[in-house]
């Protein structure tokens, strides 16, 4: 038995999970095993400092699978804007057939990719954008709830209504994101009219993920209530660990503070400080409330295999006993 969805048949994967694009996690050792276990990985373009350091992550990728995997690419603000158009040339240039975009708008990166036959799922925190990027003509939407790590938009909508909501409205292949991590959850989203299932937080914690094991460890023996919610006041909230640094943020932001109160405390080379020296506290990193669900750091292979299998027993098993039960009476 296989869990076959709009999903896996259109980007050519074998189970309906996808890891998507993380900065400083979605490196090659990971997004190469999280394609060897059949589920689609992204490596995360930014996560390289060059264009040229890019094309060189694809290369050991490739090394590493001969399975699909994708690239994200996510557009934000910035007061020194990364080169978008050299990026996007690289991940045309090394024959790459999938992208994840999200952040802004994905119109303007659309031609390009669909002439030389990239896939485009675009990650959307609401509904209207959804239908929009929809519209657009993207290939895939990925949802995500205000469970999420990262920036679940100013809506706070969570998935047990978004996805649904969102599923009444798009016709191509959707996957749920926010708060997934285990075979309950990829059930719960089928359900719900998903098509899949993305996961940020589960997948950093697994052996393949570079991150530190300080981390990986704050992240078991963390729960649900471990994150911050900060610049909620600047419209540009962001779902991050609960720190000693966060938890400043959120307190200067609360006190009437704006951005260039907090820049410094949350900068990115402090970010990736706790990912590659395992200080928790070093800075801002992000996690969702899935962390209250992940309890241990196996092998993507096994994390995979494990959240598929359950999901077919849930399925044929225990939900398919309870319609039967109610038939009977």
């Amino acid at each position: 038995m296989s869990i076959r969805t709009k999903f896996t048949e259109t980007f050519g994967v074998e189970h309906p999970i996808a890891q998507g694009g993380m900065q400083w996690v979605g490196r090659a050792e990971l997004v190469a095993a999280v394609a060897n276990a059949g589920a689609l990985g992204f490596l995360t373009a930014l996560t390289q400092p060059t264009p040229a350091d890019l094309a060189n992550e694809i290369a050991k990728t490739r090394d590493l699978t001969d399975k699909p995997f994708g690239v994200n690419l996510t557009i934000l603000p910035a007061i020194n804007p990364p080169p978008y158009d050299e990026y996007r040339q690289v991940i045309v240039d090394a024959g790459i057939t999938i992208v994840e975009t999200a952040g802004s708008n994905p119109a303007p990166h659309l031609p390009m990719f669909h002439d030389h036959g990239i896939k485009v799922l675009h990650k959307c925190t609401s509904v209207r954008h959804a239908v929009k990027a929809q519209s657009l003509g993207v290939d895939g939407i990925s949802i995500d709830g205000f469970e999420c790590a990262g920036h679940p938009g100013e809506d706070d909508i969570p998935g047990l209504v978004l996805i649904p909501a969102a599923a009444d409205k798009i016709e191509i292949p959707m996957i749920a994101s926010g708060g997934f991590a285990d075979a309950r959850g990829l059930v719960a989203a089928l359900a719900l009219g998903a098509d899949g299932i993305n996961m940020g937080s589960r997948f950093m914690c697994t052996v393949e993920s570079c991150i530190h094991d300080n981390v990986k460890a704050a992240i078991v023996e963390g729960d649900e209530r471990g994150t911050e919610l900060i610049f909620r006041s600047l419209h540009n909230t962001a779902r991050v660990a609960s720190n000693v640094v966060s938890r400043e943020v959120v307190q200067i932001l609360k006190d009437g503070g704006q951005f260039d109160d907090v820049k410094d405390l949350v900068a990115g080379v402090r970010g990736r400080r706790v990912f590659d020296d395992g200080d928790v506290d070093a800075g801002i990193w992000t996690v969702g409330t899935a962390m209250g669900l992940i309890n241990d750091v196996p092998t993507v292979g096994e994390l995979v295999s494990r959240i598929v299998t359950e999901a077919e027993d849930l399925i044929s098993g225990r939900l398919a006993t309870m319609v039967a039960e109610t038939s009977a009476v």
